[in-house]
């Protein structure tokens, strides 16, 4: 008779980890910094319900995941065609594509404010580390020969390292606790009958960005493959499920660790980069909270650069067919394609100060269809007693599930018709008013042997923002 052996606590937990180090990227930490400064404690309670909604979509995503018997892009297929597949696959990866210059600019934003700490680099500059990083990733797709497991120990690893950056500083920071508490209740009064002349309103870009970083769906959705390749099965259904929530109170803890310390020592600064963040904590926090926040933020922007680029490759590999296990070339292979298109666009953001506007727009008009459509897709696999047996949603479920779309179907509908619209006539105006582009020739300077421009020339060309007059080739 075999012996039952109790598996250990790292063996029932993974995917939700994963889960979570994709949603707590650069974006999660500047949104949350963002609304804390600017909003205090009061919004806190948004942190709750959105991760309630994706808690929620994470363990439908491990439901699948442990139950079914086929990838989610195959159930998709057969039921709907495989050209509902392909649909969601192709608008994941160009989401994940468009969204992964982020994470390489969080990454290039750690090691900037670092920079000081580190020894020096010779001939090598910081605005190339993310070129190395990159290399890394790739390596490590193609080095492990169990890619998952030595995926989810690596991001163990990060969940642990943003675990205790964060709430050191939270220390440091010595928040309100009246203050807080207050502001993880929601305002009933301003839900039911709107702002008053003297409230900001409720539906604004603070309020829908923080749900929008933090109720992730296209993560929630890959949590069905990473139950699938951590091995998991109906038996292992339970512990499936309670990682996702163990997953969704690690956001729910580190997304309030970071608005709560900018609530306390950032109130009323204007953030408008994570690079902001970090400067702004370096004079209440000294070199030890700010080198702690770096290193936070630095496992945050990297662990969501590795999972973004895997939900991308794998989920449109899957869509059009092509394979769907780590063990597979095709899923592989995209994977490498998001994290090229991210490190490129990247670069011509660090080195040409190049303003992707037109990329994000178009990402975010995708996300506008992609987030309902996987959203439905999702739920409309789970609610199938084809596809789960006696393991299919219940009638509360889907109702909760319901209220979640609905608020996707609300960010949807904001991001179509304020957002976009906003942040297109921005960059036009922008693009209008921007002088002609004014190319410095190069000279060398012979005692440093650097290629420098001329300073007049360099004022023409950047007029009002710091260029980088030395340029090592």
């Amino acid at each position: 008779m075999p012996i039952n052996v109790p598996r250990r606590w790292y063996q029932r937990v993974g995917p939700g980890l994963i889960t979570a180090c994709v949603v707590i990227g650069p974006g999660s930490i500047l949104t949350s910094s963002q609304v804390g400064a600017s909003q205090g404690y009061s919004l806190s309670w948004v942190v709750l319900i959105a991760v309630l909604f994706m808690m929620l979509f994470a363990s439908l995503g491990a439901k699948l995941g442990a139950v079914a018997t086929e990838s989610p892009a195959d159930l998709i297929a057969r039921r709907g065609g495989r050209w509902l597949s392909a649909l969601i696959g192709v608008s994941v990866f160009f989401i994940s594509a468009a969204f992964q210059f982020g994470n390489n600019l969080g990454v290039h934003s750690a090691f900037q404010e670092f920079k000081d700490y580190l020894p020096p680099m010779g001939r090598f500059e910081i605005d190339y580390i993310v070129v190395l990083f990159n290399l890394l990733a790739i390596s490590f797709l193609f080095a492990f020969r169990n890619l998952y497991r030595a995926l989810e120990r690596l991001m163990m690893l990060f969940v642990g390292l943003m675990l205790v950056a964060f709430s050191v500083n939270l220390v440091f920071a010595r928040p309100s606790i009246p203050e807080l508490m207050a502001g993880l209740v929601p305002p009933v009064h301003l839900l039911w009958a709107g702002a008053s002349d003297g409230d900001k309103s409720l539906l604004d870009l603070s309020l829908l960005g923080l749900v929008g970083t933090t109720f992730v769906i296209t993560a929630a959705y890959y949590q069905a493959y990473l139950v699938r390749q951590k091995g998991w099965a109906k038996a292992e259904l339970k512990d499936g499920l309670i990682d996702a929530r163990i997953g969704a109170v690690i956001m729910a803890l580190i997304t309030l660790m970071l608005m709560t310390t900018a609530a306390a020592e950032l109130r009323g600064q204007l953030l408008g980069e994570v690079g902001d963040v970090a400067a702004g904590l370096r004079p209440a926090f000294g070199t030890l909270g700010h080198s702690l926040f770096c290193l936070g933020l630095f496992s945050a922007a990297y662990s969501s650069f590795m999972v973004n680029s895997m939900i991308g490759g794998f989920v449109l590999a899957d869509g059009l067919g092509l394979g769907n296990k780590p063990t597979d070339l095709i899923p592989r292979v995209l994977t490498v394609a998001v994290l090229l298109t991210g490190m490129t666009i990247a670069l011509l953001v660090i080195r040409v100060e190049w303003k992707p506007v037109p990329l994000i727009v178009a990402a975010q008009a995708v996300t506008v269809v992609a987030a309902p459509l996987v959203a439905v897709a999702l739920l409309w696999l789970t609610s199938s007693s084809e596809v789960m047996g006696q393991d299919r949603n219940r009638l509360i479920t889907n109702i909760a599930a319901g209220a979640g779309f609905l608020l996707l179907l609300l960010m949807a509908w904001y991001t179509a018709t304020v957002a976009i619209p906003q942040r297109w006539q921005q960059w036009r105006t922008s693009v209008q008013t921007t002088p002609d582009v004014v190319f410095c020739p190069l000279a060398i300077e012979s005692d440093t042997r650097r290629w420098t421009r001329d300073a007049a020339c360099v004022g023409l060309q950047d007029a009002g923002s710091k260029y980088r007059d030395l340029q090592v080739l």
